[in-house]
């Protein structure tokens, strides 16, 4: 019994601290954050940038850390950094780097290059006589991934140090921006000649066209060589510059900076000679529909033209960027979901693009045509993108919203074959029923003899009211102009009234007669009225 009590007791003891003590929890280890290169190192086109910005600061201990090589000892330090000097001389000396754009800005480098994953080609240097490739490698440092010049070409480098003494030599005259002067002076200069040499010839070329031809305005091969051949020229001397300038023994600072910076100048002649093209096609296609009086194409034409221009401008700035190293894929692959709340924010301005479809696919107004949209009458001047003018009869404009625009109801008096002429002729109530046959008679010779009015018109007796004899006609009249439409009805109207008053049947006008009746004291009123 004393044994039971005695155990009882210890495992009472062992169960109140774990009862009192809560459960530990368990959470998973937290990976240690592993902060961005300082160097840049990230991409081979941030290294080659990184590395290049390092030379032109003659900083080769820094420009050293670009290297794969040992770097623990003073000593070692002191020959990675003679070897990042001997680097840059052998690319002022005949090597040559690939232009910035041409450089991956991804973190794995190309994979269809041929080589290693965890290698890249980037350029080529002269050892001894021959092209040696420079690649980048990539490995892990302190946790991260980094790409740095291979151990292969720092050994290539090694060999050429020792070899000759060109690492050694100084850079003579005036350094601007880690390069000579005269570096400088000779890459601007190629670039100002080539430039301006292609320049003067398509000048000639089409002043020389614009003689040839008869009609330059609507000439198609005139109008594209105007608008290709100045920006084609600039793009033509991009490709120059670019062949010329690795061939040049001047400074890889003076060189891959003006590289780099040309690839921009070759987007702006790209956009520029995308705009010139989409003008002159648009122009010389709007020309010829107006000729054929197709201007429902006009419409579409235009709003393809500025649909163009947006996308190339779009399209220009992104490469610009690209250019001045700032990543723009992520910003588009968020216009999936920036466009949403995009959508929800510009509910209107979606609305009208929507309605431009709208108006261009189902063609309810023109430009030329003569509408009236809701209490708005006037001539159609422009089709937009947003919105649509119109110019009214006191020449006023009303831009009106594409989308408030296919919703309304159009009346479109261009589309109209023939005009409705349905005047009501009064005649007076007072002639007699021969005379009031006569008339309607008249009327229907007159439409009859006339060439412009269709088949089919006719002349009836509608109404007889307490004024007048009511003639209805119903006729058209084979015009498509208004202008025209108004002298036919004109000479219609006259010739009615002057075949009636030489038939002495007379229209009816307001009238009033008092009859007084001289034997009564207080002699009725009568009154009796004609009709208008």
């Amino acid at each position: 019994m004393r044994l039971l009590s005695i155990v009882l007791l210890l495992l009472l003891n062992l169960a109140a601290p774990a009862a009192a003590s809560p459960i530990p929890k368990l959470t998973p280890p937290t990976a240690p954050a592993v902060l961005p290169d300082p160097l840049g190192r990230e991409t081979p086109r941030s290294t080659i940038s990184g590395l290049i910005g390092a030379l032109a600061e003659h900083d080769y201990d820094r420009a050293a850390q670009y290297f794969d090589q040992p770097a623990n000892s003073n000593r070692q330090r002191v020959t990675a950094a003679a070897r990042a000097r001997s680097f840059q001389s052998l690319l002022d000396n005949g090597g040559s780097l690939q232009p910035y754009a041409v450089l991956s800005n991804e973190a794995i480098g190309r994979i269809d290059d041929e080589l290693p994953v965890d290698q890249e080609y980037v350029g080529q240097i002269t050892v001894q006589g021959k092209k040696v490739p420079v690649l980048l490698a990539r490995a892990e440092e302190d946790g991260r991934q980094i790409w740095r010049v291979a151990p292969a070409t720092v050994e290539q480098v090694a060999i050429a140090t020792r070899r000759s003494s060109a690492a050694d030599s100084e850079e003579d005259g005036l350094v601007i921006a880690g390069a000579p002067l005269k570096d400088w002076a000779l890459l601007v200069g190629l670039g100002v000649v080539i430039f301006g040499g292609l320049w003067m010839v398509a000048l000639l070329v089409v002043a020389g066209t614009r003689r040839l031809v008869a009609d330059p305005a609507s000439n198609g091969l005139y109008r594209f060589l105007e608008a290709a051949l100045p920006p084609a020229s600039l793009l033509l001397a991009v490709g120059l510059f670019f062949a010329l300038a690795e061939r040049l023994p001047v400074a890889i600072v003076a060189r891959q900076t003006l590289l780099r910076y040309t690839g921009i100048v070759s987007v702006i002649a790209l956009v520029w000679f995308g705009l010139r093209l989409v003008d002159a096609i648009a122009e010389l296609a709007i020309a010829r529909m107006q000729k054929r009086q197709r201007r429902q194409v006009v419409s579409v034409i235009t709003l393809l033209r500025r649909t163009a221009k947006v996308l190339l401008l779009l399209f220009s700035g992104i490469g610009i960027l690209d250019t001045f190293g700032i990543d723009v894929t992520t910003g588009i692959a968020a216009l999936g979901i920036g466009g949403i709340a995009l959508a929800l924010g510009a509910q209107k301005t979606v609305e009208n693009l929507v309605g431009s479809v709208t108006v261009i696919a189902d063609r309810p107004a023109q430009v030329g045509d003569f509408v009236k949209v809701g209490d708005v009458l006037g001539t159609v001047e422009d089709v937009g993108i947003r919105s649509t003018r119109i110019r009214t009869g006191e020449r006023t404009v009303v831009t009106i919203p594409n989308g408030d625009l296919s919703a309304r109801q159009i009346e479109n008096f261009a589309a109209r074959d023939r005009f409705l002429f349905n005047p009501v002729i009064a005649l007076d109530y007072r002639v007699s029923s021969a005379k009031l046959k006569e008339g309607i008679a008249i009327i229907r010779e007159v439409l009859v003899d006339h060439e412009k009015i269709a088949e089919g018109a006719r002349a009836n007796l509608a109404k007889i009211t307490e004024r007048a004899f009511n003639v209805e006609v119903f006729s058209y009249i084979e015009v498509r102009d208004f202008d025209a439409n108004v002298i036919v009805r004109e000479e219609l109207l006259l010739a009615i009234v002057e075949r009636l008053e030489a038939a002495g049947i007379g229209l009816a006008f307001p009238a009033q007669t008092i009859v007084f009746a001289p034997e009564e004291n207080a002699a009725p009123l009568s009154l009796r009225k004609g009709d208008d």
